[in-house]
């Protein structure tokens, strides 16, 4: 483990990138995630149509080759991303996938005569949509959303193969250097257990304070 403590500092830097991927992804992720919900409960046809092939051709392809995809794939039609754009806008489309079914679920959840009471009080659709159905879908959505991050945390690993230097990435220079794999491999083990108990412990946070508001 003495090569581990002496370039500790550098695995340090990976997991700094893979908190600034998962983080900057999840924002994304929930921006898209919440749209593409509203969009299926709320559109025309051909919104809720496009929405549901989005969230179906995501969840159905394999998070890699949409990494591929982005990264090596859009190059053909000029345009040309670097390793982290790449990064964030693959991770983020994945994951708002995901989140606009753990919403949708959520919002549907939400008792429909409390909709109708805060229409009948003279809110807009919109209105009741943001003041009385969102507020209570979040209740609701924190649990799976906790599962949907923590997740995504683990595959930021995958963003190793475009080059990004993450904490699977740093780990693997130093093998590569040291010609020996264990111990970093140990290290960046106990480094992403870290990274999820710190994920965990501020969603049930966020779980506890919503549940006290409501």
């Amino acid at each position: 483990m003495e090569l581990v403590f002496k370039n500790f500092n550098f695995l340090l830097t990976g997991a700094y990138y893979t908190m600034l991927i998962t983080i900057v992804s999840m924002c994304f992720g929930l921006i898209i995630g919440l749209i593409t919900a509203i969009a299926r409960l709320k559109g025309n046809w051909l919104i809720r149509t496009l929405a549901k092939g989005y969230v179906s051709i995501i969840r159905g392809t394999p998070i890699l080759v949409q990494i591929f995809i982005v990264y090596y794939g859009l190059p053909d039609f000029g345009i040309t991303l670097g390793p982290f754009t790449a990064a964030y806008i693959s991770l983020s489309i994945n994951i708002g996938a995901y989140l606009a079914e753990t919403f949708r679920g959520a919002i549907l959840s939400v008792h429909k005569g409390q909709m109708e009471a805060a229409v009948s009080l003279g809110l807009s659709p919109w209105q009741t949509m943001v003041k009385v159905v969102l507020p209570q879908a979040a209740r609701a959505a924190i649990p799976p959303m906790g599962n949907t991050f923590i997740g995504m945390l683990k595959e930021t690993s995958l963003v190793s193969i475009v080059t990004v230097t993450e904490l699977l990435r740093s780990a693997q220079l130093l093998i590569a250097q040291y010609y020996t794999a264990m111990p970093f491999y140990i290290a960046i083990a106990l480094m992403y257990w870290v990274m999820s108990l710190l994920f965990s412990n501020i969603l049930n946070r966020i779980e506890t304070k919503l549940s006290k508001a409501y």
